[in-house]
């Protein structure tokens, strides 16, 4: 028996080396790139300046959150994501309830749904120019109806760059959405039938609860495509955009490019924190509803 438990305590052991040798160049590169440049970043932040390291605490902070441009960065960053995230959820679960219960043969729909994520940015932000532009075809079509042209890419910035997110993304979300229904067994909305449950009530009772855990992930890739949505508006609108839409990320690649590094880390940092408290609550909620389950 002795034999038999160190033989095997001897297999676990090389297996662990192993797997820790396969995953070294991926934890090296994640080191490289990700851990060491973001404690540098960090530990700029609360640096006097970038002659100085100096530790000032929470001075650039405090800098940073008194700067008018910051301020409405933010609030602007919090009122895109107020407006995007649910959209983008009801919408594109709904498509996906529409498609599951309706359409047999979904391969050629899930093309059509994905086509915007493999497109080019530019090609993508000349479309939304020939459409949204002062000279565009949607300014062309109200004056043939008697409106008056809207400055769309101004006064109605807001609305064009939602747009252009839920127009980018809802596919993809569609798709997650997809795979996840497909995922309850048959046998449940089977039994519902028999029950005489609704169309409403398999949705909000069954469907829903079983899908939560999906939810959660679609959540977080949505989150995570809202910061990514700045490469298309940055494009579109360059670097000083209509003030409705001047986010977080305008006023840290505004810094970068006035070689403010203190400010710019500043907000990098900010921003991270953002997304981690945001992810931190959807998997935390996701753990805890995990542990009443089991309870």
């Amino acid at each position: 028996m002795k034999k038999q438990h160190s033989f095997r305590l001897r297999m676990r052991t090389k297996d662990s080396i192993a797997g820790f040798l396969f995953c070294l160049p991926a934890i090296a590169g994640m080191a490289v790139f990700f851990v060491i440049p973001f404690c540098i970043t960090l530990r700029m932040s609360v640096s006097e300046n970038m002659g100085s390291s100096a530790f000032v605490g929470l001075k650039n902070y405090t800098d940073v959150f008194a700067s008018s441009a910051f301020r409405l960065a933010a609030e602007n960053t919090f009122r895109f994501f107020g407006a995007a995230l649910p959209c983008i959820f009801f919408l594109s679960l709904g498509i996906a309830l529409l498609l599951f219960r309706n359409l047999k043969k979904f391969d050629l729909f899930r093309t059509v749904f994905v086509f915007p994520l493999v497109l080019p940015v530019s090609s993508v932000v000349l479309f939304f120019q020939i459409v949204f532009g002062d000279l565009g075809i949607l300014n062309r079509f109200l004056e043939s109806a008697g409106t008056p042209a809207q400055d769309w890419m101004g006064e109605h910035a807001f609305v064009v760059l939602l747009i252009l997110y839920l127009w980018k993304n809802t596919g993809y979300n569609v798709v997650l959405f997809l795979a996840a229904l497909n995922s309850i067994p048959k046998e449940y909305y089977e039994a519902a039938d028999i029950d005489g449950a609704g169309g409403f009530t398999k949705v909000t009772r069954l469907t829903l609860p079983l899908i939560a855990p999906h939810t959660r992930f679609i959540l977080v890739i949505s989150i995570v495509n809202l910061f990514k949505s700045f490469r298309e508006a940055y494009i579109l609108f360059g670097d000083h955009p209509d003030r409705s839409i001047y986010m977080i990320q305008h006023f840290i690649n505004n810094n970068f490019i006035n070689l403010n590094y203190i400010r710019l880390s500043v907000g990098a940092v900010l921003v991270f924190l953002v997304i981690f408290i945001m992810v931190g609550l959807l998997l935390g909620f996701g753990l805890r509803g995990k542990g009443g389950d089991e309870a």
